[in-house]
């Protein structure tokens, strides 16, 4: 790098923009304190029982509108059972377009859906980290195979939901220097 050969304050200014284009292309849209505060600690449990085979996986998108995949594709059968992967209120259970949705309302804002799913459970049922919710519906497109698509928004920004289930490590940022 040749930052250590610039005048000081070159080598502050090409930092500062080292650290906006991290930030500007991290895939985790909210801050890491609004994520702690909404709980992403690594309790949630994983939907789906093992084995569990991620098929595709988070990719932010540039802008609300932007293309990107808001979500991580599960492996799993026609019929298998989908859990809670967190306490919460069922927000929504029904078809969007053509697809059986449904998603879970948790504590600090987060939202976690899923689909293709049916439930019996209508909104307002309160459930637990663990219980069932519903079951994988019939391939409705949006996998070549049968799978789970697992979403997780906070304040309406998409999030990994990796991150709720300990399968990214929190960045730390290094010295670049020795401090005196």
């Amino acid at each position: 790098m040749l930052l250590p050969l610039l005048p000081r304050p070159a080598r502050i200014i090409g930092l500062a923009l080292l650290a906006l284009a991290a930030v500007a292309v991290s895939p985790v849209q909210a801050s890491a304190s609004e994520q702690s505060r909404a709980g992403a600690t690594h309790h949630w449990a994983w939907p789906i029982a093992t084995p569990r085979v991620v098929l595709r996986t988070f990719t932010a998108p540039e802008t609300a509108y932007s293309a990107g995949h808001r979500g991580i594709d599960l492996a799993a059968a026609q019929g298998a059972t989908v859990y809670a992967p967190a306490g919460g209120v069922i927000h929504f259970s029904g078809v969007v377009v053509d697809r059986p949705v449904l998603s879970i309302e948790h504590a600090g804002a987060l939202l976690s859906s899923f689909e293709p799913v049916t439930s019996t459970l209508p909104a307002g049922t309160v459930v637990h980290r663990g219980d069932p919710v519903g079951v994988v519906a019939a391939a409705s497109g949006h996998c070549a195979s049968s799978c789970l698509h697992f979403g997780v928004r906070l304040h309406g920004q998409y999030l990994s939901p990796l991150n709720f289930l300990g399968g990214i490590p929190p960045p730390v940022l290094l010295p670049t220097r020795a401090f005196r």
